[in-house]
Order: structure tokens, then C-alpha cells, then sequence
């Protein structure tokens, strides 16, 4: 049955495998590179959530960028009633610019924060929640409802060329922690203020 409709058997009965092969069963795919997830999972992933979108990136350009329909896809989830939390790259932080450094992009962390916050503070409704962080940043955190993709950050190296999974929620073994250090990083970030934009 399993292979008949393409998932494995942790996913279709989650009561008959053990905690671990529970936990390994939420990784659905890993991929080498950002820049290797296939371009319509980010969008089949965005238009299949109804109830929480959240994004945690230091800027996320690519989404906005390589993704026409995304600021209206996010528009429309939004107003249909959607959870949408952004957390963005604080400019007046310090992480901006360790982050610039380690990449020897001279000042190109901080050009993209600001190109993307003009995207998204230009078109997005007030019901999408947007907030600024300055953490040092171990993992992009991209949350569909029950599904998420975790861009895993390399020293020194860009995050389009470091790693992503792709997790579904089955007991949270996964899902959770990645949930728990997104929750963590919106407690502490502050809203957007004038002199942001």
C-alpha cells in the first residue's frame, strides 16, 4: 500500500513504527543546495497552507524574486485568514553585518534585507506580521502549516549552496525543534519601525 501511493509506512501509520523511526519518517527529502529544491515545491507548499505561514531569513530575496506569485499568494493567504509571520534581518543589529562579513559580500546582506522589506512592507496587508531579529542565524526556517523547509547554514558559505530538508510534522521529533527555535527568535524580535523602511 505504502509504495502503491508513494509514502512510507511511518507516514501512513505513525502508531506502528518506534519514536526514532517516527522522527526520521518527518524527513521527507534532503536536498544538497537551497538552490536544488524544486522551484514549485516552494509554491505548492505556500498555496497548500491554510492555517500558518512563517518565514525566519535574514532576507529571503529568492522567494520574492524567483517567485512571481509569491507576495500575492502570501496577500491572499493572509486575508483569508491565514497566520503570516515574516522575521527579517534587523538592520541596526550586528548579525547583518557578521553575516556580510563572513561571506566577503561587502554590504550585500544588509542591500537585501532592505530590497526585501521594501517588497514585502509595499504589499502586504496589515494582517501579515512582519518583525526584525539579530540572531545569529543556524538555519532559514520556511513553515507551510505541518510542513517546513530548513535551509542549514554553512560558515562562509552562501545559503542558495548549503542544504535543505524537507520535513513534514508526523510526531515532532523534527518539526518541533525547528518550531521551538522559530517561536524563540519571534519572542525576542521587535516590530518594524519608521526609520526601518
Amino acid at each position: 500500500m505504502a509504495s502503491i501511493l508513494r509514502e512510507e509506512e511511518s507516514y501512513l501509520w505513525p502508531d506502528a513504527v518506534n519514536g526514532a523511526s517516527l522522527a526520521g519518517a518527518e524527513l521527507v527529502a534532503t536536498y544538497p543546495r537551497r538552490s536544488d529544491v524544486p522551484r514549485h515545491l516552494w509554491t505548492e507548499l505556500l498555496r497548500g497552507a491554510e492555517r500558518t505561514i512563517d518565514l525566519l531569513a535574514y532576507a529571503g530575496l529568492f522567494l520574492t524574486e524567483e517567485h512571481p506569485d509569491w507576495i500575492p499568494t502570501l496577500t491572499a493567504k493572509a486575508n483569508a485568514g491565514a497566520r503570516v509571520r515574516l522575521l527579517l534581518g534587523d538592520s541596526k543589529g550586528k548579525q547583518l553585518g557578521y553575516r556580510d562579513a563572513e561571506h566577503r559580500i561587502g554590504g550585500g546582506v544588509a542591500g537585501r534585507v532592505a530590497a526585501v522589506m521594501a517588497y514585502y512592507t509595499q504589499n502586504m496587508p496589515p494582517a501579515v506580521e512582519i518583525r526584525l531579529h539579530d540572531t545569529p542565524l543556524y538555519n532559514s526556517i520556511y513553515r507551510f502549516d505541518d510542513e517546513m523547509l530548513v535551509n542549514v547554514h554553512v560558515y562562509g558559505i552562501l545559503a542558495a549552496y548549503t542544504p535543505t530538508l524537507h520535513i513534514r510534522r508526523i510526531d515532532g521529533a523534527y518539526y518541533n525543534t525547528y518550531l521551538e527555535s522559530y517561536e524563540r527568535v519571534w519572542a525576542g524580535a521587535r516590530p518594524i519601525e519608521e526609520d526601518d523602511l
